[in-house]
């Protein structure tokens, strides 16, 4: 029997991550009843994990890299900003996403969506959002004097109706600008949008609360698997405003020595409040969530507000996922070992294996988890050809990876009852198998050498 060589892991060349510790164990505080630990929170939503609290999330991925940002490609970073100019104003140091005009428009076609589907006119409509993005007056702070410029040091122009911040690329080079986003709202003048704006009498009895503003997106696809989300139309109490600057770009005319007129673009940062805020969470597969309540302990799931059991979720899960028993047994044992397993779909496996994290090494290996009897026999939840196992392995190998089938061996005295606990897994055993592709000129050159 021939012998499975392993071998070393690939290592990414850029790494900008910094490895802490491999499972999210908080330490535990004193309390009024004796020893506290922090447990993280998440939600059960068609059939998916899902965790909102940004403390959480940074635990949970920081710590073992469990789940994956809905928003962003894995680490939940997502931001509204613009990167081409948040790049392009990096000198004037402002502490606030930019975006460009038309995504903000973007932004406020979808807020007036949502308050058209929730059966208000337009009249009502246009004069909530005209209150609600009203501009804001920045305050920017330099270096040089810890004071606030006057406004005909940074071009502010109090004489029109709305004033503007004119401030240029070319401008700020070379200057030491810094936005104090606490003091953003702190002295809003009679052009912008305060809280009296919103809760006038005239406007609030034709204006929903914050609770019905709110936009739920998990309530219009409970019917689906995909999870959306979650977005708000406005703020309510449990987030604050949004503030976003939004580069505007306006023609003007400009003199030179041959004293010849030539038209230029100058660009515009206005400050105004986002009606159209998308949060990003953190979705856990299943077998990533089971794993933090089953084997850490330091995850809750919660179902409509409610707290479910170990013996629930494992009945849940095994609902929702048919082949959950043996990806989670799989999952448990891997990780147990080091690595750190993630889902294998977009390689038509069932895991992948890392080690450390995703951010430091490429996959070693494309798992596919089987549960059979101890004879070997029984049923396989995927039967392969020899057709489809070749073309799997090929793909495997082209992306530098390995296939490796994992068989969980139940015993024969195992009935199905005790396949109902998660408790079966103390009796249950792994064998590994590599499957590697046969190349008989290979073989060849090798029996030569010898």
């Amino acid at each position: 029997m021939a012998e499975a060589v392993f071998h070393p892991p690939r290592r990414k060349r850029k790494v900008y991550e910094s490895y802490d510790s491999p499972f999210p164990l908080s330490p535990s505080v004193e309390g009024s009843h004796g020893r506290v630990y922090k447990m993280c929170q998440a939600e059960l939503i068609n059939n998916n994990v899902i965790v909102k609290n940004p403390e959480d999330i940074e635990q949970l991925y920081s710590k073992g890299f469990f789940g994956k940002g809905i928003l962003s490609r894995s680490r939940p970073e997502y931001s509204i900003s613009d990167p081409m100019l948040t790049a392009k104003w990096k000198d004037a140091k402002l502490n606030m996403p930019i975006i460009s005009s038309k995504k903000y428009q973007h932004c406020v076609e979808w807020a007036k969506k949502r308050l058209s589907e929730q059966g208000m006119d337009d009249s009502t409509i246009n004069n909530i959002m005209e209150n609600y993005t009203k501009q804001i007056n920045l305050k920017i702070e330099t270096g040089q004097n810890n004071g606030f410029q006057d406004e005909g040091t940074f071009k502010m122009e109090s004489d029109k109706e709305e004033p503007k911040l004119l401030m240029t690329s070319s401008e700020i080079n070379g200057n030491n600008k810094s936005f104090k986003a606490n003091t953003c709202c702190d002295s809003l003048d009679k052009h912008d949008c305060s809280e009296s704006d919103i809760t006038d009498s005239n406007i609030l009895a034709k204006t929903p609360s914050p609770q019905q503003c709110s936009l739920n997106m998990y309530d219009s696809c409970r019917e689906d698997n995909y999870v959306e989300p979650e977005s708000h139309c406005f703020s309510n109490n449990e987030y604050e405003h949004e503030l976003v600057l939004i580069e505007e770009k306006e023609l003007c005319m400009e003199e030179e020595k041959s004293d010849e007129l030539h038209l230029i673009k100058k660009a515009n940062l206005v400050c105004r409040r986002n009606p159209f805020r998308i949060f990003e969470y953190l979705q856990l597969s299943l077998e990533e969530a089971f794993f933090l309540v089953y084997a850490l302990g330091c995850l809750n799931i919660y179902y409509n507000e409610a707290p479910l059991s170990i013996l629930k979720l494992w009945e849940l899960f095994s609902k929702a996922q048919p082949n959950f028993k043996a990806t989670y047994m799989a999952y448990h044992y891997f990780r147990s070992k080091g690595w750190v397993p993630k889902v294998g779909l977009k390689y038509g496996t069932d895991l992948l294996l890392y080690r450390k994290g995703p951010p430091f090494y490429h996959a070693s290996y494309s798992v596919i988890a089987e549960l059979i009897n101890d004879d070997f026999d029984g049923p396989l939840h995927r039967p392969f050809s020899w057709k489809s196992l070749s073309g799997l392995n090929r793909t495997t190998a082209n992306v530098s990876k390995e296939l490796m089938f994992c068989y969980l061996i139940k015993p024969s005295d195992m009935n199905e009852k005790e396949m109902l606990s998660p408790e079966c897994l103390k009796r249950m055993k792994v064998q590994e198998l590599i499957l590697n592709r046969w190349v008989s000129s290979c073989e060849r050159s090798e029996q030569e050498e010898v």
